[in-house]
């Protein structure tokens, strides 16, 4: 029987590559999303026996219960959740910073990610699958302007190993992956849809792509049942850690 991965925010970047590894690799796939477009073009490619879009916004709980429990019996029996819907919003310091910007970022990192995580816990314990949450190197390096979505994908981090505590015995894996620089429409939906500040950002860096990312979650997803990967900190060969900022008179 074949398995099913369930995959948020898959209209782009890592949740689309992710759609099309796991297909690839023979597992069918409920894809989630806000831009009804881009599922139909991925449902086009990839064949209806293989995907089933869900169209809905993550910070809509009624809407993303609705299309859960709407499921149809191929998709049903969900064995892999990879929480991958997110964004950051700004670049700017605290005190600069807009305020509504910071409140979807929580609403999207956080409430939705715990919100259906909770509404597929049920089937997770069922079929002893496993839980893939998408966090951030910025969970764990600060730096200026990363304020909230630092401080959103840091819950995502602790969270993850919530979860493995209190799933022990229950067969259920959870792991956190946590990529550095990686060139997707991050930056660009972060910089207001600058295309040349994210040209800049990752000009010369080779940086990591989303396909490196669906082939890591690809290799932790079909490990053997008895082992877990509990955190995979990634990043590109030419990023590194910043230095400590004096601020002098």
């Amino acid at each position: 029987m074949r398995k099913t991965i369930l995959v948020t925010g898959a209209t782009s970047g890592f949740g689309r590559a992710l759609v099309r590894r796991f297909v690839a690799g023979g597992w069918q796939a409920v894809a989630t999303g806000r831009r009804a477009d881009r599922l139909a073009s991925l449902v086009e490619e990839l064949g209806t026996d293989n995907v089933h879009p869900c169209v809905f916004d993550m910070r809509d709980d009624h809407a993303m219960a609705e299309a859960i429990d709407a499921l149809p019996a191929p998709f049903r029996d969900v064995d892999l959740l990879v929480n991958n819907a997110g964004l950051g919003l700004g670049t700017a310091p605290a005190q600069e910073s807009v305020l509504s910007d910071w409140r979807q970022m929580i609403d999207t990192n956080v409430t939705a990610l715990v919100s259906i995580t909770h509404r597929l816990l049920p089937t997770l314990i069922e079929r002893a699958g496993a839980i893939v949450n998408l966090s951030s190197t910025a969970a764990t390096y600060p730096y200026r302007g990363g304020n909230v979505y630092g401080g959103s994908k840091a819950f995502v981090t602790q969270f993850s190993l919530g979860l493995r505590s209190d799933l022990a015995g229950t067969g259920v894996r959870v792991t956190s992956i946590e990529p550095g620089m990686a060139e997707t429409e991050f930056t660009l939906i972060r910089t207001g849809g600058d295309q040349a500040a994210s040209d800049a950002l990752y000009a010369g860096a080779e940086p990591m792509t989303a396909d490196d990312i669906a082939g890591t979650i690809w290799w932790v997803a079909t490990l053997p049942p008895h082992l877990n990967i509990n955190r995979i900190e990634m990043m590109p060969v030419r990023q590194s850690f910043a230095g400590f900022t004096v601020s002098r008179d």
